[in-house]
């Protein structure tokens, strides 16, 4: 609760001050970055290549309700989000792997909060409440992407790894 209060002090002085910053003090952002550089969203395949061939912004189906793009830094918890979120809707998935500088250069803040709903589904699963999730305040263009990894999954949709990343669930 105390990491909670601080964290949103720190937003809203930022936002008094006229200036949107990421969220979190200076140590604790570097601290984060320094030990997971990067920030990860699972993504449909379908609608990913729909975004990349006419190089428009992406925008998750439930962008409007959640209003952010949700996203993880620590890759530990990305097929336990997938499993918990996605593993009901069917098809090929990606893992777009992005940095807070490739997306500032898109014109997207993204600040680090505790987790929330994907749409109408509670965010519940197992370790959702020990980290900071990345949460863009905007959508993904293709230019922020450093590198789109394959998701594995198997028949029932379950998410399995991601492909030269994430070791294979058990």
């Amino acid at each position: 609760m105390r990491f909670k209060n601080a964290l949103f002090h720190a937003l809203s002085l930022s936002l008094l001050c006229g200036t949107i910053t990421l969220g979190l003090p200076n140590e604790d952002l570097e601290k984060i970055k320094s030990e997971h550089p990067f920030v990860f969203h699972l993504v449909q395949k379908s609608l990913w290549e729909d975004a990349v061939e006419n190089n428009v912004t992406y925008f998750p189906p439930t962008y409007h309700q959640d209003g952010f793009t949700h996203a993880t830094a620590n890759p530990i918890y990305l097929t336990t989000i997938g499993n918990h979120f996605y593993q009901d809707v069917e098809g090929d998935w990606l893992c777009l792997k992005m940095s807070l500088a490739s997306l500032s250069r898109t014109g997207v803040d993204t600040i680090f909060e505790g987790t929330a709903p994907v749409g109408d589904k509670e965010a519940n699963f197992e370790g959702s409440d020990s980290e900071l999730f990345p949460h863009i305040l905007g959508g993904i263009h293709p230019s922020s992407v450093l590198e789109a990894l394959a998701v594995n999954r198997d028949h029932d949709g379950r998410f399995l790894s991601i492909e030269g990343f994430t070791e294979e669930a058990e």
